[in-house]
């Protein structure tokens, strides 16, 4: 009697949510196709890719039409780091490497978050920036007990892969061209070397925004991308494990401006991974 009550329930559900499509069918709206459509929005074919220009352009607009502050995009973006971060692997000893500009800034957010979230960071902050929102970034790691690395890690990539189990590259973002100078080719030489796993954060080190990897030069080989606002062209090289998008703060009118396809980020939540 009671297998005979559950077959009923159902058959009740089942007819129930057909009759609700049904009923969202009548009205123009097509329930498994607005679905199908918020699943494709993830899939990287669907999505924008930045040129550099408009990268910038873009970023100036947030800052001036939008009003936004550099350490309010920064939090954002450093967040959505964080989460891909955990997203992907599990609680472990994260070697954050951050450069002294905007994308540096994101790594020192992300490496907060992360102690938050239970993980172990530590940072390489090789060419400090002497901004005041920098500085703060700086003291507010510091006061969380993340400690603060010196150059010996690079000497050794094999120290380096005992001590930790990834490597987040904050170093540079949109504005950066190729080659890689010192002190930054021997610290991605020495992050070959360990064969670590790699999070970059929007442009991995030594990769060309636009063209990706350039033959002959020195560069890492992610194997997540979390790119920040939408994917620079350079994305579209990237062959690694996952690629998210992160920094859930571009306002409707401005993507409409620059013909940017998003995707549909899942909830409440500040990243998405693409298929």
């Amino acid at each position: 009697m009671g297998c005979r009550k559950m077959r009923l329930s159902f058959k009740f559900c089942n007819n129930l949510v057909s009759a609700i499509s049904n009923q969202f069918s009548i009205f123009g709206l097509n329930v498994n196709t607005h679905l199908a459509a918020k699943r494709r929005m993830t899939d990287a074919n669907e999505i924008s890719f930045l040129s550099q220009a408009d990268a910038i352009s873009l970023d100036k607009e947030l800052f001036s039409t939008y009003a936004f502050s550099v350490d309010q995009l920064m939090e954002l973006a450093g967040l959505s780091c964080a989460h891909a971060v955990a997203n992907s692997f599990n609680k472990a000893k994260v070697l954050v490497l951050c450069g002294p500009g905007n994308n540096g800034g994101d790594g020192f957010v992300c490496a907060r978050h992360l102690k938050l979230f239970g993980f172990e960071p530590y940072i390489y902050y090789p060419k400090q920036s002497q901004s005041e929102l920098m500085k703060r970034l700086v003291t507010q790691t510091q006061k969380m007990n993340i400690l603060h690395l010196d150059e010996s890690i690079i000497k050794s990539p094999l120290d380096m892969k005992t001590k930790f189990n990834l490597v987040v590259d904050a170093l540079f973002g949109f504005s950066f061209k190729p080659p890689l100078r010192q002190p930054f080719d021997q610290l991605i030489d020495a992050v070959n070397k360990s064969s670590l796993p790699v999070v970059a954060v929007d442009i991995p080190s030594g990769w060309d925004v636009e063209k990706g990897p350039l033959d002959g030069q020195l560069a890492l080989n992610p194997d997540i991308l979390v790119s920040l606002t939408a994917p620079k062209l350079c994305a579209k090289y990237f062959r690694g494990q996952a690629h998210y998008i992160g920094g859930r703060f571009v306002p409707e009118a401005l993507a409409s401006k620059y013909n940017l396809r998003l995707p549909d980020y899942p909830g409440t939540d500040c990243i998405v991974k693409l298929l």
